[in-house]
């Protein structure tokens, strides 16, 4: 709940402390003493829009803090652990608001977004009034709110886990059949690549290994022409061979008479002829490297060229041919299973829609249940409201469309008089009447589906004598659950406050203005301040009498 509330130079607030208690606390005062102001400076801290127009004339800024007690589990330190903001006590929120229109936001002293703090306005504090604009009279909060009645939160949440189940289901359901349907619509074209490339058959390290036989052929070619030449002139008819066989062999029949001659060139003559023989064998040998297929060479070629005709045909390179023939046969395997996995998807979407819808249907009759039980909680409300003669019905249309929270669209609607048409609550109550309509909600309602401190802003307006008090009574009872605030100028309204505080606006000492201050009332100040409620400005015995009895009746 909100435990204080300072301000500091906002409109006719210089500076301003307020302590704030739970039950039923009221504000009253003479109209145009700044209650306004209060709610505004309120607003303002809860994420509301800024206004240069609220800073104190001849401020450069204003400052509003609210700080608010919180139990553990609270759905406002949900937001704070989403943020990765400090959440070690109580929950502070301090908005700045320049003299130029600019605003600062902070929580717990850690600057933050407008947004997050809108965000922990909105599960913190509910500001009411007859002109108001929230979860009353928003249809998109409706749904909500007779789910908290019914307690039916656990059956909202199981069903959205169901929602999310199918709706991935669902989604993999279509990704598969898109899949399918473009394999489907490429399967010519895949079997004819697959086929090309099954038949070329692309290996790793082919192109290299290709390339450089290639180069060694070719090569080959131009060398072995001369090897040839080179080999008959040892070797072939003109070779040296046989004549310098022939001298030796002359040499060597005159080597015993002159050995001393001979023997020197006989033995360089044999040299040579050894040299000549291992030429021939290496010669011999070359030309066994050197020879090659001319066919070979060609089969070579139209293989390397093959291949990479397919790298640029299949746009890649030749090394990447072999993964692009996976692929291509992973794409005609999908179309091959794609169909029996696309069946089994659709099996499996249909399962969970089943489970989902199931579960949308029960929660559907659970809330035509609470509808009936939250329509009859408020009607009994309605009679010491003075709208006896009016209906209040939680109109469930379930139409069928699916949605994370089920298949129904809640909506409040009324009936003012007999004879009348019903419609929605917004359309056919009048602003009194809708005040009145919000507290008996909101009294159906608890503490279920409201934010931990209630604001209302002169529901009772317009109203006087055993409306008001029925008013007061039903803002005293829903004090018992949570924290209330109240402004009114209704004096059995501020009877069956718990706490009492009085807005008025007095001259500032040795200045030509004025300044709005706030003062907690005792019993006996708060008996002469319903007393003026009472009587107005002359506060006579029988207005205090009359105020005592309001009291003594309230207690």
């Amino acid at each position: 709940m909100l435990v204080q509330l300072s301000i500091r130079d906002i409109v006719l607030i210089e500076r301003l402390d307020l302590s704030s208690a739970g039950g039923l606390t009221v504000l009253t005062g003479e109209t145009g003493a700044g209650k306004s102001i209060l709610l505004d400076a309120l607003t303002l801290a809860l994420g509301g829009r800024g206004d240069a127009g609220l800073v104190r004339s001849g401020a450069a800024q204003g400052q509003v803090t609210a700080v608010f007690d919180l139990p553990p589990g609270h759905p406002a330190r949900a937001v704070l652990t989403d943020n990765e903001l400090v959440d070690d006590g109580d929950l502070i929120l301090r908005r700045l608001q320049l003299a130029d229109g600019r605003t600062r936001a902070f929580v717990n002293d850690q600057p933050v977004g407008v947004h997050v703090l809108k965000k922990l306005g909105a599960a913190l504090v509910e500001i009411h009034g007859q002109h108001d604009d929230r979860a009353l009279v928003d249809p998109a909060e409706h749904r909500a709110l007779l789910d908290a009645f019914g307690g039916l939160e656990g059956d909202v949440r199981a069903t959205s886990k169901l929602w999310s189940v199918w709706r991935d289901t669902e989604r993999a359901r279509e990704e598969q059949e898109t899949l399918v349907a473009r394999v489907r619509a490429e399967a010519d074209y895949l079997r004819h690549a697959h086929q090309e490339l099954s038949a070329l058959a692309p290996e790793e390290g082919e192109e290299e290994s290709l390339a450089e036989k290639r180069a060694l052929m070719m090569q080959s070619e131009k060398i072995a022409g001369d090897l040839n030449e080179v080999y008959e002139a040892v070797a072939g008819p003109k070779s040296p061979v046989p004549e310098l066989a022939s001298a030796v062999r002359r040499l060597e029949r005159r080597a015993g008479t002159l050995p001393t001659f001979v023997e020197p060139a006989m033995k360089a003559l044999d040299a040579a002829l050894v040299s000549l023989g291992e030429a021939q064998e290496h010669l011999e040998k070359a030309i066994d490297t050197a020879a090659f297929d001319p066919k070979e060479l060609e089969r070579s070629e139209e293989r390397l060229f093959a291949l990479r005709a397919a790298a640029r045909k299949y746009e890649t390179n030749v090394a990447g041919l072999p993964a692009t023939a996976a692929r291509f046969a992973d794409e005609l395997k999908a179309l091959e299973n794609g169909e029996d996995e696309l069946k089994k998807l659709a099996a499996a979407s249909a399962e969970t829609e089943k489970a989902y819808r199931a579960a949308a249907e029960a929660l559907s009759a659970k809330r035509r249940m609470t509808a009936d039980a939250l329509a009859s909680a408020v009607m009994a409300e309605l009679p010491d409201l003075k709208l006896e003669r009016a209906r209040f019905t939680a109109e469930i249309t379930s139409d069928g469309a699916p949605g994370p929270e089920g298949i129904d669209r809640v909506e409040f609607w009324v009936q003012t008089n007999p004879g009348t048409r019903a419609g929605p609550i917004l359309k056919v109550a009048s602003g009194g009447e809708l005040a009145r309509f919000l507290l008996a909600l909101k009294v159906a309602l608890a503490d279920r589906g409201s934010a931990p401190t209630l604001i209302f802003d002169e529901i009772d307006t317009g109203v006087g004598g055993a409306v008001a008090d029925a008013i007061g009574a039903r803002l005293a009872r829903l004090g018992e659950r949570v924290q209330v605030l109240a402004v009114t100028h209704a004096p059995q309204v501020a009877a069956r406050a718990h706490n009492h505080m009085l807005i008025a606006k007095d001259d500032v000492h040795g200045e030509e203005r004025v300044a709005t201050r706030v003062t907690p009332l005792e019993p006996g100040h708060r008996r002469e301040e319903i007393a003026r409620m009472l009587a107005g400005a002359a506060i006579t015995d029988e207005a205090r009498a009359a105020a005592e009895r309001l009291m003594k009746g309230a207690a």
